[in-house]
C-alpha cells in the first residue's frame, strides 16, 4: 500500500511538473533547441565542380563570352529593327494600295455617272421612226440633246483614258490586280 501511495505521489508530482509549465516556456525552449542545431550545422556550399558538365555549353573564356553576348544582343537589335522596317514597309504598301484603289474606284464612279447621263439623254430623245442617230434630229430640242450627248461622250472618253493611265501607273507601282482592276 505504501508503494502504491508512493507511486501515486510520484505520478502526481510529475504530472504537475509537466502540466505546470506554460505554453510560452515550451515554445521558447523549442526555439532555443532549433537555434543551437542550426548554428552547429554546416551550410551546404555548391561549387562548379559539384555541377554536371553540359555537353552543349559554350566553352569560350569569359572575355569571349562577353563579346559574344554583346554581338548577339546587337544582332537581336538589328533583327528587331529589320523586322520593324519590314512591318512599316508592309503598312506603307498597304496604304499605297488603298490609295490607288480609292482613286481608281472614284474614277470608275465618275465614268458610270457620265454613262448614266448619256443613257438618260438618249432615252429622252424621241424619234417618230426609230433611232435618232440614224435619221438625224427631228427638231431643235433633239439637236441640242444630241450635242450634249456628244459633249458628255467626249468627257467620258477622256475619263476612260485617265482611268487607263491610272491603272497602268498602279501596275508599274507593283500593285496587285485587285487594286487596279477592282
Amino acid at each position: 500500500m505504501q508503494r502504491r501511495f508512493l507511486k501515486m505521489t510520484i505520478a502526481l508530482l510529475m504530472s504537475s511538473a509537466v502540466y505546470g509549465q506554460s505554453l510560452g516556456d515550451v515554445a521558447r525552449e523549442n526555439r532555443e533547441k532549433k537555434a543551437e542545431e542550426a548554428s552547429t550545422a554546416q551550410p551546404n556550399v555548391i561549387t562548379n565542380t559539384d555541377l554536371r558538365k553540359d555537353p552543349d555549353a559554350n566553352q569560350e573564356p569569359p572575355e569571349q563570352q562577353a563579346t559574344t553576348d554583346v554581338a548577339a544582343s546587337s544582332k537581336a537589335a538589328d533583327h528587331r529593327s529589320a523586322e520593324r522596317r519590314f512591318v512599316e514597309q508592309g503598312l506603307a504598301e498597304q496604304r499605297a494600295a488603298d490609295h490607288w484603289k480609292r482613286q481608281i474606284l472614284a474614277q470608275k464612279n465618275k465614268m458610270a455617272g457620265l454613262q448614266a447621263r448619256i443613257d438618260r439623254l438618249n432615252a429622252s430623245i424621241q424619234s417618230a421612226y426609230g433611232s435618232v442617230q440614224t435619221e438625224g434630229p427631228y427638231n431643235r430640242y433633239q439637236a441640242r440633246q444630241l450635242q450634249r450627248v456628244a459633249q458628255i461622250q467626249q468627257q467620258l472618253d477622256e475619263q476612260k483614258m485617265k482611268l487607263d493611265q491610272m491603272q497602268e501607273a498602279a501596275r508599274h507601282a507593283g500593285m496587285h490586280t485587285a487594286v487596279y482592276d477592282p
